[in-house]
């Protein structure tokens, strides 16, 4: 057995020094002048990315918007008014909360102390997502 081992460990390195001699310099790298011609060129054509900015750039948008900006500033207006707006940094609004009315802390512990007193609770470690043993 260990012999069968040590031969699929050899086969496992022969494969990976071969394939390791196939990839190294599949493509010569390009010159320092031409990689400046290219950075170059790139830069006349406003396609490099700002520093400091990772996303790359942007075509401009071609479409003009349908309002002009004292319309789109009495909009934001009424709705900061009616408090329809998200809070900044916080892309949407909060979801609402779920149905029901919530009950008073006191009931809930009402509650709670007569189902433990009834026996009706569910003991630690015994509910249905409790860890088979």
């Amino acid at each position: 057995m260990q012999m069968k081992n040590a031969l699929t460990i050899v086969a496992a390195v022969a494969a990976a020094m071969f394939a390791q001699a196939s990839f190294a310099q599949a493509s010569a790298p390009a010159a320092r002048a031409e990689v400046k011609a290219e950075t170059k060129a790139a830069e006349k054509a406003g396609k490099l990315t700002p520093a400091g900015e990772g996303a790359g750039p942007t075509d401009k948008a071609t479409a003009k918007s349908s309002k002009t900006r004292a319309e789109r500033k009495a909009e934001t207006k009424a709705a900061a008014k009616d408090k329809k707006l998200a809070p900044a940094g916080e892309g949407s609004p909060k979801p609402e909360a779920a149905g029901g009315t919530p009950a008073a802390r006191a009931d809930v512990k009402a509650d709670t102390k007569a189902a433990v007193k009834a026996g009706t609770t569910t003991k630690a470690g015994e509910g249905p997502d409790a860890p088979k043993k």
